[in-house]
């Protein structure tokens, strides 16, 4: 017998999503008719093609999809949080106000089982000011962003902290590169992919250390360097693999996240 499409019909799940024009909005009523169109269009070609499954795959991306816009703007609606919990993530200050608000979203995506969440600060091209390498006056540089993420950060890790999410959750800070010793025209730094910084908290993590440090210069990673890979099997062990189990086969060998390499720094997963 042919395989039967099994996926699930589109449902109401709030405001229109998609406009035609201005003047002439989709109701949800026939968009829902639409997508259910598409739907039924889809199990027929699934019933001549039943081993087709990036058919299978892109029906099932697509139904998230639209799932995730019906969620979406409760998710990231702020009216019904607190002006205590505003005042927290910097809402009621211009300069921590932007980066604040990706934190609160953040919390409340991961309070609604989201599990992975990715925040940018800088280089969105949409500020008046230098928001990108500090190859420029590093030092106005640097105390504008902190000034911008400092306060916002330290207010979700406690907001995760009081809803007791934080032990489920792991927080990465990281930068795109480290910053060289050396100035560029007395003024900035150039990258440094031989040393950075990197800070983690939550998950169960022992906080309150340092590991790790670079020559006397802050050239290179001199005492206990670890590699990318260290940190991403750190990672995956505090999100309960085993790195090395984790495997998928590339290029007719089996291959891991972590390439080949790698080892859980032992102070963070002990």
């Amino acid at each position: 017998m042919p395989a039967t499409y099994q996926g699930t019909l589109f449902r109401p799940v709030g405001d229109p999503i998609i406009n035609l024009r201005p003047e002439d909005p989709l109701t949800t009523e026939d968009q829902l008719s639409r997508l259910n169109h598409l739907a039924a269009l889809n199990n027929l070609d699934l019933q001549s093609y039943p081993t087709n499954s990036e058919l299978k795959a892109r029906i099932a991306s697509y139904e998230l999809a639209y799932r995730m816009q019906g969620c979406a703007p409760e998710a990231v609606d702020f009216s019904k949080e607190s002006d205590l919990v505003r005042k927290l993530y910097g809402l009621d200050v211009p300069v921590t106000a932007p980066f604040g608000r990706q934190c609160l979203i953040a919390r409340r995506l991961v309070e609604r089982g989201v599990r992975f969440v990715q925040l940018y600060h800088g280089g969105l091209g949409n500020q008046d000011y230098d928001t990108w390498d500090a190859h420029r006056n590093i030092k106005e540089n640097h105390t504008q962003h902190a000034a911008e993420v400092d306060r916002p950060i330290a207010g979700m890790l406690e907001d995760l902290n009081r809803l007791g999410l934080l032990e489920t959750t792991l927080v990465l800070w990281q930068a795109e590169f480290g910053r060289m010793p050396i100035s560029q025209r007395g003024l900035g730094r150039d990258h440094n992919p031989g040393a950075m910084t990197i800070w983690m908290a939550g998950a169960k993590i022992n906080g309150g250390q340092v590991i790790g440090a670079t020559d006397e210069f802050g050239y290179k990673a001199a005492l206990e360097p670890h590699s990318i890979h260290d940190l991403h099997a750190t990672i995956l062990n505090l999100l309960g693999m085993d790195h090395t189990r984790l495997t998928y086969l590339f290029n007719g060998r089996q291959m891991r996240l972590t390439d080949v390499y790698g080892s859980p720094i032992p102070q963070i997963v002990s």
